[in-house]
């Protein structure tokens, strides 16, 4: 017997689908416009010097600067840039084998971890040095050391954020991460780093996973998996990270004691804490390492994963406004800088100390 819900399920479905497709075909535009040069860099030039997952954000942030799309696309500009991208990183859990991990080590991963600590500490110093308020520091700490705008989004309802503080610290970290994306690359190549430590040291400072992919991709397959594979171990951080901020803000002579920790934890999501890709990307992960997905699947599902992120690509570039910058004050912009260079100079350090690659 067919539920009598059903008929208005599908109708908001289909509109649901409708309000995605404006959007998502804009997406597409500037996607197609990216694969187009990068097409003519390999005939002029003999090697496309910016990869399409590059040319898609240029361009992206390119068109958001001098125009900002209606209402009307922007839900398919956001279903591009989270849920294909999410999409994208299961699939890319695909090319991940055991034989990746190993290479690795578990002495990296530690040093992952005490990288990250390390990093949110000090960018918490910084912020407070140039007198930013507690909870401002927090959150670019946050942001900086483990994910970014989502970091900060999951870190606010703990620390009793304002929005207008969470809207600052979102509003430099979404450009600076744009500006890594780019300049990244050139640093591997100046510092004639390999695909593997270059991999760690990209999986370490750039913000978001996003980001990540399209910071390795132009490098090459093991670039990306082991970025994604750091990124990843970052961003599982954070819901230890949300735990010790609430005990501090308990510790800090409030009143209600375990109870509002709890009441603080329950504030955040769990979708927050462990986003459903990671589960499914190291699902995915774990199936190539066992052997249960066929060797014939592996190269679509790479294309697929290629594909939906250059989509995403131009739907976080069509999201950037290089404006937002001049709007989140200068003293915000100088903790995010030097916190960056702070955890860059530590990835530097770490791939230098275990000999990585």
């Amino acid at each position: 017997m067919i539920p009598a819900s059903a008929p208005a399920d599908r109708r908001s479905f289909v509109a649901s689908a409708l309000a995605v497709l404006p959007g998502l075909l804009l997406c597409a535009l500037v996607s197609g416009g990216a694969l187009a040069v990068q097409t003519l860099e390999l005939r002029l030039l003999g090697r496309a010097w910016l990869d399409a997952v590059v040319l898609a954000i240029v361009i992206g942030a390119a068109i958001r600067t001098v125009w900002t799309p209606p209402d009307a696309l922007r839900p398919g500009v956001v279903f591009s840039a989270r849920t294909l991208l999410e999409i994208a990183v299961v699939l890319l859990g695909a090319s991940i084998s055991a034989a990746t991990v190993m290479a690795i080590g578990p002495g990296l991963l530690l040093g992952v971890v005490a990288v990250v600590g390390v990093a949110v500490v000090a960018s918490y110093g910084l912020g407070r040095l140039l007198r930013l308020p507690r909870r401002m520091a927090i959150l670019v700490a946050c942001g900086n050391g483990i994910c970014g705008n989502s970091a900060i989004v999951a870190v606010a309802p703990v620390i009793d954020a304002e929005p207008e503080e969470v809207a600052a610290a979102i509003a430099f970290t979404a450009v600076l991460g744009v500006v890594v994306v780019l300049l990244l690359p050139l640093l591997a190549v100046a510092l004639e780093l390999s695909e593997l430590p270059y991999g760690v040291v990209a999986g370490l400072t750039v913000y978001a996973v996003p980001q990540v992919l399209a910071a390795t991709m132009p490098v090459g397959a093991l670039a990306t998996q082991t970025g994604t594979l750091i990124k990843l171990v970052r961003v599982l951080m954070l819901g230890p990270l949300v735990l010790i901020l609430s005990l501090l803000v308990a510790a800090r002579g409030e009143q209600g004691g375990s109870r509002n920790v709890l009441g603080r934890l329950r504030a955040v999501p769990l979708g927050r804490l462990v986003p459903w890709f990671i589960v499914g990307f190291l699902l995915m992960m774990g199936a190539r390492s066992l052997g249960l997905l066929p060797a014939a699947a592996l190269p679509p599902m790479d294309q697929a994963a290629t594909v939906l992120t250059v989509l995403s690509m131009a739907a976080l570039g069509l999201g950037t406004d290089a404006r937002a910058v001049a709007r989140s004050g200068p003293r915000i912009a100088v903790v995010v800088t030097l916190s960056l260079l702070v955890l860059l100079g530590l990835a530097l350090a770490l791939v230098s100390l275990l000999a990585v690659g």
